[in-house]
């Protein structure tokens, strides 16, 4: 990766951990970054590529990583990009966002791909009250669709929630949530993450986690139980401190840890032995 462009590698992590959610097919220019995007355009300027990612992460401790869809596209790019390189694995879904392209025959695709065996995890799906690129009316239903679709094919169910927390776990609750649930970079107070505890619903932990002015998110990582955290890094957006604005990338992973582990008052070995465990248990066997 450049140099020039790029943050400096952090400090190799005393034992290996992996990524749980970021957007390779970004990062390596597949998807087009558009004029007003320019961290995305700050990514695909360094034109990395997938072996190069692989290495930089594996430099400091990342071994593996999970590059998740958000429409038809970014999801069937995913499945054949996971099916190529070992230990990267993947998730398909239509983001809520693009929620007006849940057709039947789109979502009938999505889970033909959820079932092939590289792909772990149907997201990220769920409601964004952020944007109104998408109706609630269509969010909710593409939602739905794919809680259907996560039970029906066992694979984890992975979460875009924005302003939309009551509503996503009301949801979960009437459709009745799928065996693994996954709040992608969790961004719920302490009250929210022991909502999401009692229901057994995993936390990952990203770069927001870091932000000075982000203490509701460390409160949240501090009384979330040690076997449902995860850390991701959504790369290439939601850089850690000291990197806010410049591109993220799964290399950078342990500044996170980090963070949550200096929170949780544990030692960074045992939370990332935690969190490879629970990855385990989320994703199914490496």
């Amino acid at each position: 990766m450049s140099t020039t462009t790029l943050p400096a590698a952090p400090e190799p992590l005393p034992a290996e951990v992996f990524d749980s959610h970021c957007h390779l097919d970004i990062m390596v220019g597949n998807r087009q970054a558009s004029s007003g995007d320019s961290v995305a355009q700050a990514a695909q300027a360094a034109r990395a590529s997938i072996e190069g990612i692989l290495d930089d992460a594996r430099a400091v401790g990342v071994t593996r990583l999970v590059t998740i869809g958000y429409d038809l596209p970014s999801s069937r790019w995913n499945a054949e990009t996971a099916a190529l390189h070992a230990d990267v694995y993947a998730g398909v879904a239509i983001h809520p966002n693009e929620a007006h392209a849940s057709t039947p025959e789109t979502l009938a695709e999505i889970e033909e791909l959820a079932r092939l065996p590289h792909v772990r995890a149907v997201g990220e799906t769920g409601l964004d009250y952020y944007r109104d690129w998408a109706s609630k009316d269509d969010q909710h239903a593409s939602f739905r669709a794919h809680i259907e679709i996560a039970k029906r094919t066992g694979k984890a169910l992975v979460i875009h929630d924005r302003d939309a927390h009551d509503d996503v776990l009301r949801v979960l609750a009437e459709e009745g949530a799928p065996d693994v649930v996954v709040f992608h970079s969790f961004s719920g107070d302490a009250e929210m993450a022991k909502k999401c505890a009692e229901a057994g619903y995993f936390m990952s932990f990203s770069g927001p986690v870091t932000y000075k002015n982000a203490g509701y998110l460390r409160e949240a990582a501090r009384i979330a139980p040690l076997e449902l955290i995860l850390v991701e890094t959504d790369a290439p957006y939601l850089p850690p401190v000291p990197h806010r604005g410049k591109p993220n990338a799964p290399y950078l992973i342990p500044l996170t840890l980090r963070c949550v582990a200096e929170v949780k008052e544990t030692d960074l070995a045992g939370l990332a032995a935690a969190v490879s465990a629970n990855g385990e248990t989320v994703f199914g066997a490496w």
